[in-house]
């Protein structure tokens, strides 16, 4: 029987993880409370300020989706407004008429794929930016050979990336993607499904309703 392969470390009943890649927490200081407003798109950038005791949670955040804004809640944070779209370009827009006349600081990766900080300044916004996370191929995965028929659920476009750097693609293999930014990483010649949320859950699940379809 061929497998659901997730290219993350989530846990979900009937799916095998394969990470192919790993998410580093940089260095860094900041005083977040000399800010009127903090923006996330992903619950990499909580754990980073975590990581650095940073104190931040008074500061009112601002949050791509419902999944990274239920980590902030676990932290204790000061919940300001919560995305619908999940995807960084329209994020900044739904951002534009909470943001204006604030001083806000975006903790973000090393690598982004989004122009949100572009599309804020554009509509007089004073955004800074921290780079607060990286995001690193692995070298070695416990797993070297994919079954035929096998699901891959690509959860970002680092996933896209490293997964091409261990395996090429088998015709017989299918393809989910948790969003259009991911969706546009892949190789042209790829078929995807796109799941209707950018959450891993409803990856899973709509591999899991085609497997069993």
């Amino acid at each position: 029987m061929a497998k659901i392969y997730l290219l993350n470390n989530q846990k979900f009943n009937g799916v095998e993880n394969l990470e192919v890649f790993c998410i580093e927490s940089l260095k860094y200081s900041v005083d977040c409370n000399s800010f009127d407003a903090l923006v996330f798109t992903s619950k990499n950038a909580i754990f980073s300020l975590e990581e650095n005791g940073i104190n931040w949670k008074k500061t009112p955040s601002y949050l791509i989706a419902p999944k990274t804004a239920d980590v902030a809640k676990e932290y204790g944070a000061n919940i300001a407004f919560v995305g619908n779209s999940g995807h960084g370009n329209d994020f900044a827009n739904e951002l534009i008429p909470h943001l204006k006349n604030k001083k806000v600081l975006y903790i973000k990766a090393k690598k982004t794929v989004s122009n949100l900080p572009e599309i804020l300044r554009e509509n007089g916004i004073d955004i800074k930016e921290i780079v607060a996370y990286q995001t690193s191929c692995k070298k070695e995965l416990s797993i070297k050979n994919l079954e035929k028929n096998s699901t891959i659920i690509f959860t970002s476009p680092s996933s896209v990336e490293c997964f091409f750097k261990h395996f090429s693609w088998d015709e017989s293999f299918k393809a989910v993607v948790i969003g259009r930014t991911t969706a546009k990483f892949l190789p042209s010649h790829i078929k995807y499904k796109i799941s209707e949320t950018t959450s891993a859950e409803d990856c899973v699940k709509l591999a899991l309703e085609d497997f069993n379809s």
